[in-house]
């Protein structure tokens, strides 16, 4: 048995291999403490870069306080959108604006077919009953023709987007409404005083 003992074993011509870390020339001049500070010089230009690229992050606050159709896709565009496009969203939802959030309410959202000056029928015929119905009919297939996404879909986008969808609190007691009634990812307990700091702090806000 042999009992060599060698810690550096040889080529096939009989010279001393090198290890692949000797195989590297390291720069001689350079020490490990100089390494390190460089290391550490970079890690604070980064943290910096990264700070500077969070500042400059736009946010925007919509309050939405209509339930029809129609009013209820101005909101949800506008923040799925900003969301694409790296803002921070929030969608205050207050009085009739909360139906939109309503996981049974946001399926039947009615058209109001009276006062609608961009509804091509007078106000004589609007206010027949059952106008409403049928405007609402007409535009939900007019939605589905066009392939426009639905209510519940542009929900789901903005919440995968990170739009933080809130529903006022004074709103669900007033309309006797559970938390368990909305659309899962929706914040709900959220109080005026916390929408107005978030507004306070935005760049953008608007009144749906």
């Amino acid at each position: 048995m042999s009992t060599d003992t060698s810690d550096s074993p040889e080529t096939a011509d009989g010279s001393e291999a090198k290890s692949p870390i000797d195989a590297v020339d390291a720069p001689e001049d350079v020490t490990a403490a100089e390494l390190a500070a460089e290391v550490e010089e970079l890690r604070e230009e980064l943290a910096e870069l990264q700070a500077a690229v969070g500042d400059d992050q736009k946010s925007m606050v919509i309050v939405s306080t209509k339930g029809t159709l129609d009013m209820a896709y101005p909101p949800l565009i506008l923040a799925s959108t900003a969301a694409a496009f790296g803002w921070d969203v929030t969608v205050f939802h207050t009085f009739w604006g909360l139906d939109i959030l309503h996981e049974e309410k946001s399926k039947n959202l009615k058209l109001s077919a009276v006062g609608n000056p961009s509804m091509p029928m007078p106000n004589a015929i609007a206010s027949l009953p059952g106008m409403d119905s049928m405007a609402t009919k007409m535009m939900n297939k007019r939605i589905a023709d066009n392939g426009t996404a639905t209510i519940e879909e542009l929900i789901e986008v903005s919440l995968d987007q990170g739009v933080d969808l809130q529903a006022c609190q004074m709103t669900i007691d007033l309309m006797d409404y559970d938390e368990n009634d909305f659309h899962d990812g929706v914040t709900t307990g959220v109080g005026a005083a916390t929408a107005l700091q978030r507004m306070a702090d935005a760049d953008v806000q608007l009144l749906v």
